[in-house]
């Protein structure tokens, strides 16, 4: 069994022109949730100003409190964590970049005060009772920086660690990473974390998502974030395209006997009803591919 975290309604909106209005995205979590996922990303609590997509984020988290799933939201800072804890959030996730060019990209701010202000920002989380995870941002490859040294990814675990973290997830915000990168990271922070509270957020720049992804699985991740239809992309990273495709990476397992707890009937209405929501095709193979029920299924 893994777990799929659906997050088109943060990273895949956030880099979209358009303004998707809130009561489509509280339909719209509704209908995923509907479909067997049991953790979204659904907002950030992020000056509007600079992502006008994710303005809303306290009335989409307020609107879907009666859901059942996970509802994850990104903070970035102490404002950000009272705004999520205003809106009643129960799961947020800390954010911050291994790398240095990112991290001032991204954040504002080097990588050393962007520690302090997550560390003050999970006070008040704590405090609240939200249940806290970490992301780290450019984990392998930083469109600033090249490579990122793992000796930086492990900085940020221990530093999560300390804050109460309880899951952390390793990004390739840019796409570019290759099975060894996450082979490398992986076997470097299971130290922090046992693998079992680690997960991957992966985007598919260089066609290589699906092949981390299984890399992954094969040294124990079971978490898995991903965007229906592959949409997103992070506007502060040059070069980013979208999230590794949700119905792609349900499909690969399913093939594989590995449950997902996903109705793959209902994802195609989704995928369109999403590509509705940002008026664009989206770039999933299942979109392209008219597949047969035969073929889509679980063998499991």
């Amino acid at each position: 069994m893994v777990l799929i975290t659906e997050v088109s309604l943060r990273d895949g909106l956030q880099i979209e022109p358009v303004v998707v209005p809130t009561e489509a995205k509280i339909r719209f979590a509704t209908r995923l949730v509907e479909a067997g996922f049991s953790s979204l990303e659904v907002g950030a609590f992020v000056n509007p100003a600079r992502v006008a997509t994710m303005a809303d984020t306290g009335e989409v988290v307020a609107g879907l409190a009666d859901q059942r799933a996970a509802c994850h939201t990104l903070v970035l800072n102490e404002r950000g964590a009272r705004r999520a804890v205003a809106a009643g959030a129960r799961h947020a996730r800390l954010v911050m970049s291994a790398s240095e060019g990112h991290s001032e990209a991204n954040s504002g701010a080097g990588t050393d005060e962007v520690m302090r202000r997550l560390a003050r920002a999970a006070d008040v989380l704590r405090e609240a009772g939200i249940r806290l995870e970490g992301c780290i941002a450019t984990a392998f490859v930083c469109p600033f920086d090249g490579d990122t040294p793992v000796e930086r990814v492990v900085r940020v675990a221990r530093h999560y660690a300390d804050l109460g973290v309880e899951v952390l997830h390793l990004a390739d915000t840019i796409g570019a990473a290759s099975p060894s990168d996450v082979t490398r990271a992986l076997a470097a922070v299971r130290d922090v974390f046992p693998i079992e509270r680690i997960g991957l957020h992966l985007h598919n720049t260089y066609g290589m998502a699906a092949a981390n992804a299984w890399a992954a699985y094969g040294h124990g991740v079971r978490r898995f974030d991903a965007a229906l239809g592959g949409l997103g992309g992070c506007p502060f990273a040059p070069g980013a395209t979208g999230n590794i495709a949700a119905d792609d990476l349900i499909h690969l397992f399913h093939r594989e006997g590995i449950d997902t707890g996903i109705d793959t009937a209902k994802l195609g209405p989704l995928r369109d009803e999403l590509a509705g929501l940002v008026g664009h095709e989206l770039p999933s193979a299942l979109a392209k591919v008219p597949a047969t029920p035969a073929v889509v299924r679980s063998r499991s």
